[in-house]
């Protein structure tokens, strides 16, 4: 299961868990194999042009230098020049196709992360805050994007001259390789304390990263609600305290990787000065040239600056390796709703038969053996007291959520069994407050279908009646509502959200409640548009209000998650049961 929080001791990466996660990623970037081979090539081709440097200085200082021979030292000279230009050629192409390659994943990354995120269903939202959602397709890819742009370049370059170097050093001497190697145990006792160290480390700051932007959005979001009860300062203190714990794990990380750098780059100090000074007792026996311990020291020299970048990278990789983890438990996580094979008719009856329901992560059940069936055309209003069951009812008819036990089926089709693009064009929910993305109103309306023509649109809010309304804007049904739709009223922002099912043109229409967030005068003008789109069409409406469930073929009345009373107005009243108590208090709570 896909988790969210802090770091638990069962979250940290195990060296087996970063091999795989980044065995995985290695297979995702199959695509991008030719650009990368050609990076290997370059990458290759500059590492001997670097380590070829202190061999022509060893040979020009014994063949040319010791020797007073000034042709060969000449000849070395150009040389080494010709290797230079062409190791640095070499080194700039090869940053050039490892960015594109790594670019090329990132992208990849980013679209495939997105696509399964919006196939999740609903529980998938409720179990985890948006705002770790966002942090995983911000903070962490971009995390990432320090390993694929120089960090795998610097692993392959350091691993090319970590084999290469060692092999020339014991060409020119293996006793001097031995003398330099002495440091090596510490180092491997140092790498796998900081192996330990630094896999909590950095998945503690991808924690820290995700709550505190987590933070930041709620922060956002809701500050109307926070500037309305004046808790500007206590939002503030919140997010002072998520930042601070963020602040506190980069410390401790930036502390595990400190002592171990330092520690490195002094054996390398260290492993210099030991084979200078075996290297001048080998020169004082006749063993070795002074060419050769030249070139030696500065092979020695090339040997532990990629055993610091790789030092350097670890960091990198185990930071990447920990995004990538949480990045592929988001990707691991199926939705919780898959389509079926079958095609929903056009018309048909809704049957919800024996139908139960636990919402994810609770215990107590919701609904319990909940049956009864919608003719097609027909108006059902669920009712009941708050909390009841009545919205969970519509989702599940929607296919919002499946039943935990029985069936609700559509057509005689089980709506597990059916596609969800028939199921969706079938079933229109139209919630109680719609929600508008940035764009005109034609681009919202057009959410419900993105192939639509504008004639389309126009048919739609006609429809409901509210083309006239929108064509009075300046710009018309282009006019931009802004972050929200916050240049539209809540009215308008609900046509809005009418006229997407119009454009779908649904068999069945959930209405949750679609009118009690609107003043009276406005309720009216959605009303008449809720009249015109319910024609002909099968509708479930949940509402408090008995205007709007008078109006019902039959009601359904939803208690304590069961389905207390079922029948017409007239009906129910007459059975003087929890119905009849209900209508009795709206009726009472209605201006005299």
């Amino acid at each position: 299961m896909f988790r969210m929080g802090g770091v638990a001791d069962d979250d940290k990466l195990d060296s087996e868990t970063t091999k795989r996660v980044l065995r995985r990623a290695i297979g995702m970037a199959k695509p991008f194999r030719r650009t990368i081979a050609a990076a290997l090539g370059f990458v290759l081709l500059s590492t001997l042009g670097l380590l070829a440097g202190p061999i022509l200085v060893g040979y020009a200082i014994d063949n040319g230098i010791d020797a007073g021979d000034s042709g060969v030292l000449l000849d070395a000279v150009i040389v080494y020049v010709v290797v230079v230009v062409i190791a640095y050629a070499a080194s700039r192409q090869q940053y050039i196709f490892v960015n594109r390659a790594g670019e090329g994943f990132l992208r990849a990354l980013r679209i495939r992360t997105f696509e399964h995120i919006q196939r999740q269903s609903l529980g998938f939202f409720d179990r985890n805050q948006s705002g770790v959602l966002i942090s995983r397709m911000t903070a962490d890819i971009e995390s990432m994007a320090e390993l694929v742009q120089w960090g795998l370049l610097q692993f392959v370059a350091a691993v090319f001259l970590i084999v290469i170097a060692l092999v020339l050093m014991l060409t020119l001497s293996w006793q001097l390789t031995i003398a330099a190697l002495l440091v090596m145990p510490i180092i491997i006792i140092a790498s796998r304390k900081f192996q330990r160290d630094s896999n909590a480390a950095y998945l503690e700051v991808r924690e820290r990263v995700g709550q505190n932007l987590s933070e930041l959005q709620e922060g956002i979001s809701g500050v109307r609600v926070v500037q309305a009860y004046a808790q500007e300062h206590e939002q503030t203190r919140q997010f002072v305290s998520s930042n601070r714990s963020l602040y506190r794990s980069h410390v401790h990380s930036i502390r595990v990787s400190t002592w171990y750098f330092g520690l490195v780059e002094a054996l390398g100090v260290f492993a210099s000065g030991l084979a200078i000074g075996v290297g001048g007792w080998l020169v004082a026996r006749g063993d070795v040239s002074i060419g050769t311990v030249i070139a030696f020291v500065l092979l020695l020299a090339q040997l532990f600056e990629p055993v610091q970048q790789l030092s350097q990278l670890y960091n990198t990789v185990q930071s990447s390796a920990a995004a990538l983890d949480k990045l592929f438990g988001i990707l691991d996580t199926e939705p919780d709703i898959e389509g079926g094979s079958q095609d929903l008719a056009r018309r048909g009856d809704l049957v919800v038969s024996d139908v139960g329901f636990i919402y994810p992560d609770t215990e107590a059940p919701v609904l319990r053996d909940v049956s009864f069936s919608v003719g097609d055309g027909e108006r059902l209003a669920l009712v009941g007291p708050t909390g009841a069951g009545k919205s969970t009812v519509a989702k599940l008819m929607a296919r919002l959520y499946d039943p935990t036990s029985g069936t609700i089926s559509f057509g005689g089709i089980d709506l597990r069994d059916a596609t969800l693009h028939s199921l969706r064009h079938r079933v229109v929910v139209v919630p109680q407050e719609g929600f508008l993305f940035g764009g005109s109103i034609a681009d919202n309306v057009r959410i419900a279908r993105a192939g639509a023509t504008d004639e389309e649109l126009r048919a739609a809010l006609s429809a409901i009646g509210a083309l006239e309304r929108f064509e009075s804007f300046e710009d018309g049904i282009d006019t931009e509502v802004r972050e929200r739709g916050s240049r539209l009223s809540a009215g308008e922002r609900q046509l809005v959200s009418l006229a997407r099912a119009a454009l779908i043109d649904p068999a069945v229409l959930v209405l949750d409640e679609a009118t009690s967030s609107l003043d009276p005068g406005t309720e009216v003008i959605v009303e008449r548009a809720l009249d015109r789109l319910m024609v002909g069409r099968t509708t479930i409406v949940v509402a408090h209000r008995l205007s709007t469930i008078q109006n019902a073929d039959r009601i359904a009345v939803i208690d304590a998650g069961r389905l207390a009373e079922l029948g017409t107005h007239d009906e129910l009243v007459g059975l003087g049961g929890r119905y009849a108590a209900l209508a009795d208090a709206w009726a009472q709570s209605l201006p005299t």
